[in-house]
């Protein structure tokens, strides 16, 4: 029976290890700007400690205040996997706290994306564990279900695939397919590779910016 809404797919085609890792420390403002700038999540997401997300989604839907699943997804989870949480954003209970972090640290899980609510605050002071939410609330959540885990979810505005890359630093959060993940991280690099040739430019005194008063006259910007 096809039991839409409380279901688990066991299966994840995970992209190999070695393509994630190209991405490490990969400014995910760079990817940004080489994917038209509107991949990126939701500001509202945001990091809880500086421990950089690098990793492959496995993907969680659960009701709202409810972590079920979560507590499932844990247990079916493989070291270098991110726990991607759709929680449709509520912050009235918290999804998760130490006892999860501590649990997913040890299976070797990299880090949790939750749009919903986090707690246990300084735990992730010391924590080698990466932690991306919308908020902190320090009520507990149910555990009746239902929920579904390994299916196409909405996080901060964007679509994340079960084995999407997930990677995550201060700026923000943004999430790959696999399949053009070679593509965006060339673009990525050589754009990386521009705005250091740029910050050497400002430092020597040479950086031209002509682009400016030629892009004010094309729009018909009156010079008095």
């Amino acid at each position: 029976m096809n039991n839409i809404g409380f279901r688990i797919f066991n299966n994840v085609e995970r992209p190999d290890r070695a393509l994630v890792e190209k991405f490490r420390g990969v400014p995910v403002a760079n990817i940004s700007d080489t994917m038209g700038r509107i991949y990126c999540m939701d500001h509202a997401l945001r990091p809880f400690n500086k421990v950089p997300l690098l990793g492959t989604a496995l993907t969680v839907k659960v009701p709202l205040g409810d972590n079920l699943m979560l507590h499932k997804a844990l247990e079916m989870a493989l070291p270098g996997d991110v726990i991607v949480v759709d929680g449709e954003g509520c912050l009235d209970h918290s999804l998760c706290g130490e006892i999860l972090y501590r649990t997913a640290m040890k299976k070797g899980v990299i880090g949790f994306l939750i749009d919903g609510a986090i707690r246990d605050m300084e735990s992730l002071e010391t924590l080698d564990f990466s932690v991306y939410a919308r908020g902190v609330q320090p009520k507990g959540p149910y555990k009746e279900g239902p929920g579904e885990i390994n299916v196409p979810v909405a996080i901060g505005g964007q679509v994340v695939m079960p084995g999407d890359i997930i990677i995550g630093d201060q700026d923000g959060i943004i999430a790959l397919r696999p399949h053009e993940a070679e593509a965006i991280l060339a673009k990525a690099i050589a754009h990386n590779q521009m705005e250091i040739e740029k910050f050497k430019k400002i430092e020597e005194g040479t950086l031209k910016k002509t682009w400016i008063d030629e892009t004010l006259k094309a729009k018909g910007c009156t010079f008095l």
